[in-house]
């Protein structure tokens, strides 16, 4: 059957890389199949997809995950039966900040008629390719922990079924973080909306959660990674957990499930969050401007003062 011939092409001996594999290969050929028509077909060449393909891309990774062991199972004549809360929390998770992010990005997008991230790639198409390159990178790296988690048989009578204290505060730190992400993004769009319609004529936000920290929206997304990150490594570090995914070490399990959150506060503060932001508004007004350099000055970055 050409389902079983599939799934032999990714039949490794490591039950991670049976899994990780074919999801990370689904997020290039996700990225691709919306990057290439983008990059070469439309003209000008345009990123109006980008941000939607990439909340597409999160979920389909995710849900593949899930389906994957249950495929080979049957595949095999056994059943693996329905996966366990910890993955249907974690994927779920994954599910509800991707369908919010993706919606946000994209109607924003339709109301500006572009991103300014691109502006110097729509000219180089090889440039453009690159972007949509690291958005498969993204999601693969952002989806580990949840992905491996994804890997372990719900049947084996050692899968934690209770909640764990990491569940409470990975699963805590995901909510608040997913609400303060959302906060400040509606509170960005408000201030937007409001500007368009000439009801005020400042040039930067330093209202709402913008007054405690620069980026609050940042913080959020990094705080929710690094809560799905907690909930995960309180399974991946249980020892029997670890024997059924190949006998991978504690180390191993914490560089899974923190791969994620490090890798998006490294994206979002040395490549294309506040480093590109800041440069931006600084060029333009640091210097120039009293109250934004006040506010640059006085406003930490990206930790909240929460006063």
């Amino acid at each position: 059957m050409a389902s079983a011939a599939l799934l032999g092409l990714t039949n490794f001996n490591s039950p991670l890389l049976r899994n990780i594999v074919p999801c990370a290969a689904t997020s290039f050929a996700i990225q691709y199949a919306v990057g290439l028509p983008s990059t070469f077909l439309a003209k000008p060449p345009t990123e109006r997809y980008y941000d939607l393909s990439g909340a597409i891309t999160n979920v389909a990774v995710v849900a593949l995950s899930l389906l994957l062991p249950r495929w080979r199972a049957a595949e095999a004549g056994g059943d693996l039966g329905p996966p366990n809360w910890h993955q249907i929390a974690l994927s779920g998770a994954v599910a509800i900040w991707a369908a919010r992010l993706g919606t946000y990005l994209f109607r924003r997008i339709l109301r500006e008629g572009k991103d300014s991230r691109f502006d110097a790639m729509r000219v180089k198409p090889a440039r453009m390719m690159i972007a949509w390159t690291a958005q498969a990178v993204w999601v693969i790296m952002c989806q580990l922990p949840v992905m491996a988690v994804n890997t372990v048989s719900p049947a084996i009578a050692y899968y934690p079924s209770y909640i764990l204290p990491s569940d409470t505060l990975g699963l805590g730190l995901f909510a608040f973080g997913l609400a303060f992400e959302s906060l400040a993004d509606w509170q960005k769009a408000t201030w937007v909306a409001a500007r368009d319609a000439k009801e005020h004529d400042e040039v930067f936000i330093s209202s709402g959660l913008f007054g405690q920290c620069q980026y609050p929206h940042y913080f959020g997304e990094m705080t929710l990674w690094t809560g799905l990150a907690i909930a995960a490594a309180g399974v991946l570090t249980r020892a029997p957990v670890q024997a059924s995914l190949g006998g991978i070490s504690t180390l191993s399990a914490l560089a899974l499930a923190f791969a994620s959150p490090a890798f998006t506060i490294y994206v979002l503060v040395r490549v294309s969050g506040i480093q590109l932001s800041q440069r931006k508004y600084d060029r333009k007004y640091y210097g120039r401007r009293k109250d934004y350099s006040e506010w640059r000055d006085k406003t930490p970055l990206l930790i909240p003062r929460f006063t």
